[in-house]
């Protein structure tokens, strides 16, 4: 594979990473999955050493070790200064002479744009946290911090599971009111109480990683008509929308059409009450705006910045995305 045009696209999630190496022609030559991408807690060197890992092997399938471009849309690169941090640590690694680096946001964001559509949008990604992002034509972004509470930020899969156990917790000592979360949360673990779901908790019999397995449990919970878990989907398609609005309304999008496009696991499930809401909201707030729920793998998104920023022909980023499917629902 000539190096050219080529494109090494990356997208590193909290708990994944995916590659891609893209020809000049568009035809996905090497692909590979690796850890997740954690420099807050590892730092950045060990960080991009996990992503060096996937993207050997996904070089080697390619039969190349460098291409004309890199791509990468890269979880906990939240600010601009951590995205010239994280952009200068992959140059260090030769895989190709330009490199961009955005948050992984973008990826949605792009991964949702058709290839005859001006870069136009509002992307929000409700998966183990949240964030929200948009750009238009003229190369104006918006975007939030995304760091957690300390910058405003609430829900998300971990949020959301952090606010069941405080809610069930609650319950059951008497401190708040009465919720079915009481004994949901801790029947998923075979416990027969929140007491004994926090003692597993506490002392690492239930592992940290695996809170993430309550949020589910909390949509069907709400599902079924509990009253407080209901309101803590609510509160999470509020956010959901606050975050769109501000974003569209940054950019002097609320006035216009134009798209909206969730994702991320949670917003992706399509939790009836969730979506149901987003929808009811937006069309309030944001009567103009287009809702679409992207299901497509994040790394077409920055496979296509990144054919993007190498001025690909469209019939190029149109054989990418076919070779990914078309991942954005139209409802």
């Amino acid at each position: 594979m000539g190096v050219g045009t080529s494109v090494l696209a990356i997208d590193a999630g909290n708990s994944k990473t995916d590659v891609a190496v893209v020809a000049a022609d568009g035809r996905i030559v090497g692909t590979a999955r690796g850890g997740g991408f954690q420099p807050p807690q590892v730092g950045v060197e060990t960080a991009v050493d996990i992503l060096a890992e996937a993207v050997t092997r996904a070089l080697a399938e390619a039969g190349t070790d460098s291409v004309g471009h890199v791509s990468a849309c890269l979880a906990n690169a939240d600010l601009p200064v951590e995205e010239r941090e994280l952009a200068d640590a992959l140059h260090r690694r030769a895989w190709g002479p330009s490199v961009e680096v955005r948050n992984d946001t973008f990826a949605i964001l792009r991964a949702g744009l058709r290839e005859d559509a001006e870069p136009r949008g509002v992307a929000v990604v409700c998966g183990a946290g949240i964030n929200c992002v948009g750009m238009v034509p003229d190369g104006r972004t918006a975007r939030f911090p995304a760091i957690g509470r300390i910058s405003g930020d609430w829900g998300g899969g971990g949020g959301l599971a952090e606010e069941a156990l405080w809610h069930a917790a609650r319950a059951e000592d008497g401190r708040g009111p009465a919720t079915a979360l009481r004994e949901t949360l801790p029947a998923h673990f075979g416990l027969p109480s929140m007491y004994a779901l926090i003692e597993a908790l506490h002392l690492g019999r239930v592992a940290p990683v695996r809170r993430h397995e309550l949020t589910p449990v909390l949509f069907a919970t709400a599902a079924a008509g509990d009253a407080v878990a209901r309101s803590v989907v609510e509160r999470m398609a509020d956010e959901v929308v606050a975050m769109a609005t501000v974003a569209l309304d940054r950019l002097d999008l609320l006035d216009e059409e134009a798209p909206v496009l969730l994702g991320g696991s949670v917003l992706a499930a399509r939790h009836p009450q969730l979506d149901d809401r987003v929808r009811a909201l937006l069309a309030e707030r944001a009567p103009k705006a287009v809702p679409r729920v992207v299901v497509a793998r994040p790394v077409l998104g920055a496979a296509l910045l990144g054919l993007d920023q190498v001025a690909a022909p469209t019939g190029v980023h149109a054989r990418v995305r076919a070779h990914y499917e078309d991942g954005v629902s139209a409802n």
